[in-house]
């Protein structure tokens, strides 16, 4: 438990190159922060992992922010929520299950959240941006009509964009993207189980979610390429066991042909 308490605190601060097909020429080398997961307002040291993430994005100095869910887990975590959104200036953010209190923890209670300026949050909505003097969309998706089954980011979609990003707590949403909807999905919600059992070889069993398709890393589908960030929080318990929380800056590259 003691080990467990130390590594919700023990963040990993990665850089991972990420390929895609139809990525323009002058967006190759495009670094994109990938945050989630935050969990604010409960004692846990994934307090000091998310203020340690969000040091490190701010030296880094990346093109894009973006967050992909559950920014607090109770509501006395917003001021510090948005002391930390002030901290990374212009990021894109969408909300989790837990900020909208859909939720098994009991330990859980919505704070609300709706304007988070400076950063732009998207619910159910979409955004294009100069990005190098190219097209970029940004489409979040809310997690309750996510849960409802009526969310179509699809619907959304600028067909102008030179690279469509899709911000989506739920990493089951690629399961249902049409074909070539997204160039890149980024995703949250899994924590890469949180508690896990080491197996050898790379390999483990994650008690939260032992079925998992989609843990943590890159997954490519015909939707897209996802990334699914093992988070920054806790939920349930204050604790990580072998699912180090991590901060993702994203480098984007052209697939060779």
């Amino acid at each position: 438990m003691g080990w467990a308490w130390f590594e919700a605190g023990w963040v990993r601060l990665r850089t991972l190159d990420v390929p895609l097909s139809r990525l323009p020429f002058a967006l190759e080398g495009l670094r994109i922060a990938h945050l989630s997961d935050f969990h604010l307002g409960l004692p846990s040291r994934a307090t000091h992992a998310v203020e340690r993430a969000v040091e490190w994005v701010r030296a880094r100095q990346p093109e894009l922010v973006l967050v992909t869910g559950d920014l607090v887990s109770r509501p006395r975590g917003e001021q510090v929520l948005r002391a930390l959104l002030e901290r990374l200036g212009t990021a894109f953010v969408v909300l989790g299950n837990h900020d909208v209190e859909h939720s098994r923890d009991p330990f859980s209670r919505a704070a609300g959240l709706t304007d988070l300026a400076p950063a732009r949050l998207l619910v159910d909505e979409s955004e294009t941006i100069d990005v190098r003097g190219h097209r970029v969309q940004i489409v979040g998706v809310d997690p309750r009509a996510y849960r409802e089954g009526t969310s179509k980011p699809w619907a959304l979609l600028d067909e102008g964009a030179e690279l469509r990003i899709l911000l989506c707590h739920f990493p089951y949403i690629l399961d249902f993207l049409p074909p070539g909807a997204f160039d890149l999905v980024l995703a949250g919600h899994m924590h890469d189980g949180q508690i896990s059992l080491p197996l050898g070889r790379n390999r483990k069993y994650r008690f939260a979610h032992p079925h998992m398709r989609y843990a943590t890393g890159l997954y490519r589908r015909p939707g897209g390429t996802m990334h699914v960030s093992p988070g920054l929080g806790t939920t349930f318990v204050p604790f990580r066991f072998f699912a180090r929380p991590e901060a993702t800056e994203l480098v984007l590259q052209r697939e060779p042909e």
